[in-house]
């Protein structure tokens, strides 16, 4: 659990590189909002796309050693990234950062299933602590190096990288030899036991479409704070690059506190009440975010972040318990889907802060989070009492 999660915050890291270096991009060669907008597109939407194509081809025939594959698509891809002169080759970059991260989520998902035992709230927190963790990780970075550096200081994390690969090379190995003692033993075949009552068909469509809907609002909020906040800080506070990178690690540091309480909070009270109090909490916070005095901004961005990621691995837990036999399937689709709303909401940002400008866009998306509301209507769980 522990080897998997620190797979998970070598990806995120370098997956987070890219927002992390739209300030200095935009310093340093110009690019418009729309333009750094579509990198993390590129990037997020080749992730989004083939994650739940990899996840059903893995429930059919997992393949172990997809995982040190996948990190070394990363590497190459952050091998352009930090050296590309051109906005061609960035975009280029951002595909096998995209293609690396597809491969990585719904196989490092199953590594993690198998080895939660009746943990798994836990064990997904674990896993999902890993990834929120690098994405935190990656502000400090262009904090502190990016902007020392330039460009050219992505490939620091090369070494990070290297390292990830033969991480995941040994984890491949476990997970090899685990599929190999369920063959030779039918009956410890990796069945997921629902928490959930029996549901029909149509009842798991219209969950599954609820559960989508969170992720969509969830995902747009919190890539317009880790992508295009900072440059509200600079522009309405006065702040420095740096400060303002710091301001969102705070967010995402919390979010990763939120993460991994949550999935072990979930074990014990359900899955459904920790999603609804990852929802009512955080509107009135998200609302009032845009009109604060200075001094409050990073209260305001520890409570919501940590609140907001609060049911960050529950959703992909309720999800499988919705499709029981689908396990890397539904890891796929909800963080596929998570990737996606966030390249979407990344080229739509960045097109509404060309049009309208940064105060006001700021303000649109503060109303976001009420569509979380829709979390009141998903079905109840029950909690595993030997938790």
């Amino acid at each position: 659990m522990i080897a998997i999660a620190a797979g998970h915050l070598i990806n995120d890291t370098v997956q987070n590189i890219a927002p992390a270096m739209f300030p200095y991009l935009s310093r340093d060669l110009g690019f418009t909002f729309t333009q750094l907008g579509l990198i993390t597109f590129i990037l997020n939407m080749v992730s989004s796309t083939l994650q739940p194509i990899i996840g059903f081809i893995s429930d059919k025939k997992p393949f172990p050693y997809a995982l040190p594959i996948g990190m070394t698509s990363v590497f190459i891809g952050l091998s352009m990234f930090a050296f590309a002169n051109q906005y061609y080759m960035i975009l280029i970059a951002a595909i096998f950062l995209g293609f690396g991260s597809a491969i990585f989520h719904p196989e490092g998902s199953r590594v993690s299933f198998m080895s939660a035992g009746n943990k798994r709230g836990l064990s997904q927190s674990i896993y999902q602590v890993g990834g929120n963790s690098g994405q935190a990780i990656a502000p400090l970075i262009g904090a502190f190096i990016l902007d020392a550096l330039g460009q050219r200081g992505a490939a620091v994390l090369l070494l990070l990288v290297a390292i990830g690969i033969i991480l995941l090379s040994y984890i491949s190995k476990w997970y090899a030899r685990q599929l190999r003692l369920e063959k030779l033993d039918q009956n410890k075949k990796k069945i997921l036991i629902s928490s959930l009552p029996p549901l029909t068909k149509k009842q798991v469509g219209i969950a599954l479409l609820l559960l989508f809907t969170i992720i969509f609002a969830r995902s747009f909020y919190t890539t317009n704070i880790q992508n295009y906040y900072v440059f509200y800080l600079i522009d309405h506070y006065d702040l420095t690059t740096r400060i303002g990178q710091i301001f969102i690690f705070i967010f995402m540091a919390f979010g990763v506190i939120g993460t991994f309480f949550g999935g072990s909070l979930s074990d014990r009270i359900g899955r459904k009440n920790v999603i609804l109090l990852s929802v009512v909490v955080p509107i009135p916070l998200c609302l009032l975010l845009p009109y604060l005095p200075l001094w409050l901004v990073p209260v305001f961005l520890i409570m919501i972040g940590t609140l907001i990621m609060i049911s960050f691995s529950v959703t992909v837990v309720y999800a499988q318990e919705l499709v029981p036999s689908k396990i890397g399937t539904m890891a796929g689709l909800t963080t596929g889907f998570a990737f996606g709303m966030g390249a979407i909401g990344s080229v739509a940002i960045g097109w509404l802060l060309d049009t309208i400008g940064i105060d006001l866009t700021m303000k649109i998306i503060s109303l976001l989070p009420s569509i979380l509301l829709v979390a009141f209507f998903l079905p109840k769980d029950r909690v595993n009492k030997e938790t």
